[in-house]
């Protein structure tokens, strides 16, 4: 299933509270909520406060992004503010296993996000360990707005999607940064299936438009996939049919 996940950064924080409402009843799922501490990202954004607010009204499923130092001494906080998902970057941490297992402990999804410059083998461990319900890929430098989508890190979902497929282990991954109706099929076509975006949905007067197109586009890609995969299946049975009854020659 593809997730919709709006960036609250663009949202117009004179009125969260009816920006929240409005990409709600437009059909997101979740409520993507960006959380810096001016440290490990130049810039500062909210804390817990303003998440346990929005938590009253909304049923949206909170996906929060900690870009933050030392992550472990927050997760309390931001569980007990309503969090349904943590993520927390794998270069700020020392010790992402033990991080991602004290997540899962209090009972909230687990999610280990890479940088670009960050190669994408560093998590396989923790996939292969299960203890990531998601991955988050980021698709910009995290931290800094206005920046253009970076389509090869798109490389790095398609490993991990083929990582967890081979192996049979239930794994959302997520894209964040620079996406938009028009690109989205490319994450969703390298098996990415929680898609953040900020201004094009919030940025949008008609927010139910872009969030189903994105769907739309999705679904299609979806389908594409899938056909070309069982004409891949259907071309591998036919050519080992023909080897074992000995009628193909070399």
């Amino acid at each position: 299933m593809i997730y919709i996940s709006p960036s609250l950064l663009a949202a117009d924080f004179t009125k969260l509270g009816q920006e929240v409402e409005r990409i709600e009843a437009a059909g997101a799922n979740y409520l993507h909520l960006d959380v810096m501490d001016g440290n490990f990202v130049p810039n500062l954004s909210f804390g817990p406060g303003v998440i346990s607010a929005l938590r009253k009204s909304s049923m949206l499923i909170f996906d929060v992004h900690l870009m933050i130092c030392e992550p472990e001494r927050y997760i309390d906080n931001f569980v007990k503010a309503g969090a349904d998902i943590i993520t927390v970057h794998y270069e700020a941490v020392k010790d992402p296993a033990a991080i991602l297992r004290s997540i899962r402990d209090r009972e909230v999804k687990s999610c280990i996000s890479i940088s670009p410059s960050t190669p994408v083998e560093n998590i396989i461990p923790l996939v292969n360990e299960g203890l990531c319900d998601m991955v988050l890929v980021m698709t910009v430098v995290p931290g800094f707005g206005g920046q253009k989508f970076m389509p090869e890190m798109l490389d790095k979902v398609r490993k991990l999607r083929r990582f967890a497929t081979k192996y049979g282990i239930p794994l959302d991954i997520e894209v964040d940064g620079g996406i938009t109706p028009e690109n989205v099929g490319l994450c969703t076509a390298a098996g990415a299936n929680v898609i953040v975006a900020g201004t094009a949905i919030f940025g949008s007067k008609r927010a139910n438009a872009v969030i189903k197109s994105m769907r739309q586009t999705a679904a299609e890609i979806r389908l594409q996939n899938e056909k070309e995969h069982r004409q891949l299946q259907l071309s591998v049975f036919f050519f080992v049919n023909l080897l074992v009854c000995g009628t193909y020659k070399y």
